[in-house]
């Protein structure tokens, strides 16, 4: 962290609904579990788990409240009618609509939506940019429910403007900070990397989707108002989207100066780095070869989809338990050994992983001026005592397993009023 931002970590929280639909094409662990029994109150235990520990390395955590599910709007929408009841009901008539309204990928908050702090931004403001995610159809309807809560955290400070999301369509498709960068050291301006799949309105030309534009990456870049010399496109390395990197935190993390990536993550790789070590001086790099790890063991272990998070007791990573066995475990002590990070942490986000999500997927990072965080909504920025009730809630309201004929029981629709009644009485 800088001397003037600090970096508070925002989760999602899976919501009772969480199930393996199998909706996310050119995910492999998304489609490999397609049709499996989920556990929704592990799941929200595990992520709660890694809130309790990044706030225990002395990183300031925050959290977002699960979206209303089942989306009864998107089933109206499509012609089933009657009482809510009678609408879920129907809806198995459509197994895969009845998939995308109940789906829980909305606890991936990476995809959230794109930070640049105020001290980027040449207007001075912090600017937030809601992710129209419309590159997958069960995560598209987000945007806008997402905008409107971040801008009931942000509502306190006049110097953030939370932006709509970019026009829903194909040529401005855009995934977030899951391909977006903050490159930085003291006494260097920090670069902005965008990371993007296909440009200028060209057909697919990997195996597996190529969800991000570069255009929508450059109209990011001008609402944030950034400068042209604060800004880099690079190109993710089409193998690494055909191994099932879908996005590039899958094969990259950074934090302030230190780049930890695998050499097959973009385009032209070498140029790339050592175009940022021009403008970034101190920048360190972690460069993992294929040698020493495939990138079909990269998409395995989630390893560069670890948190990279600078702590009072140095930089740790927090990592997904595959992460820490086999050759990927061989690669980060060998991190550790070189200096590259302190230690490691390893935790079981087994509900997440087998959907697809790492640790890092399920964070927003959001760069703020140190005053800001006692502006932060009340009951969003969390503690120990928060997260304990949290997941008291959890264990109410949460099934401990959930199949696919399950998502058309009227009774989960009731459960989801009661917990969310609850909630809001919790955390207002």
């Amino acid at each position: 962290m800088d001397d003037t931002l600090v970096e508070v970590q925002v989760d999602g929280l899976p919501g009772p609904t969480h199930h393996f639909g199998g909706l996310s094409a050119g995910n492999l662990a998304s489609l490999a579990h397609a049709g499996f029994s989920s556990r929704p109150r592990a799941a929200a235990r595990q992520g709660l788990a890694k809130m309790r520990q990044v706030l225990a390395l002395g990183v300031p955590q925050a959290w977002l409240p699960p979206l209303p599910r089942p989306d009864l709007a998107l089933l109206r929408e499509a012609g089933f009618r009657g009482s809510d009841a009678e609408v879920l009901r129907a809806a198995v008539a459509d197994p895969h609509l009845l998939h995308l309204a109940t789906s829980s990928a909305f606890m991936w908050t990476a995809n959230c939506a794109t930070v640049i702090p105020a001290s980027d931004s040449a207007d001075g403001r912090c600017h937030v940019i809601p992710a129209n995610l419309i590159a997958m159809s069960h995560r598209a309807r987000e945007g806008v429910l997402r905008a409107a809560q971040l801008r009931t955290l942000l509502a306190n400070l006049n110097d953030v403007v939370v932006h709509d999301p970019l026009p829903a369509v194909n040529d401005l498709g855009d995934e977030g900070a899951a391909n977006h960068s903050r490159v930085w050291a003291p006494g260097s301006p920090a670069v902005h990397v965008f990371v993007h799949g296909r440009a200028g309105g060209e057909r697919q030309t990997t195996r597996l989707p190529a969800r991000q534009t570069r255009e929508a990456g450059a109209a990011v870049a001008r609402l944030a108002t950034l400068t042209e010399s604060q800004v880099i496109h690079l190109r993710q390395h089409p193998a690494a989207i055909d191994a099932g990197a879908f996005h590039n935190d899958v094969v990259m993390v950074g934090d302030g100066a230190r780049v930890l990536l695998h050499a097959e993550a973009w385009v032209d790789q070498t140029s790339a780095l050592a175009e940022l070590r021009r403008r970034v001086p101190d920048l360190r790099v972690a460069e993992i070869a294929r040698a020493e790890l495939t990138l079909a063991e990269a998409v395995a272990s989630y390893l560069f989809n670890s948190q990279l998070l600078t702590t009072p007791t140095g930089v740790v990573l927090v990592a997904p338990a595959q992460a820490g066995e086999g050759r990927a475990g061989a690669a980060v002590r060998r991190l550790i050994d070189e200096g590259f990070i302190a230690r490691a942490v390893f935790l079981d986000l087994g509900e997440s992983m087998a959907n697809g999500g790492g640790p890092a997927c399920l964070r927003l990072r959001l760069p703020l001026r140190t005053p800001a965080l006692a502006q932060l909504a009340p009951g969003m920025v969390l503690d120990a005592a928060r997260i304990s009730a949290l997941e008291h809630w959890v264990d109410r309201h949460y099934r401990d397993t959930l199949t696919r004929d399950e998502l058309s029981d009227p009774l989960l629709l009731t459960e989801w009023h009661h917990a969310q009644a609850e909630l809001t009485q919790l955390f207002r």
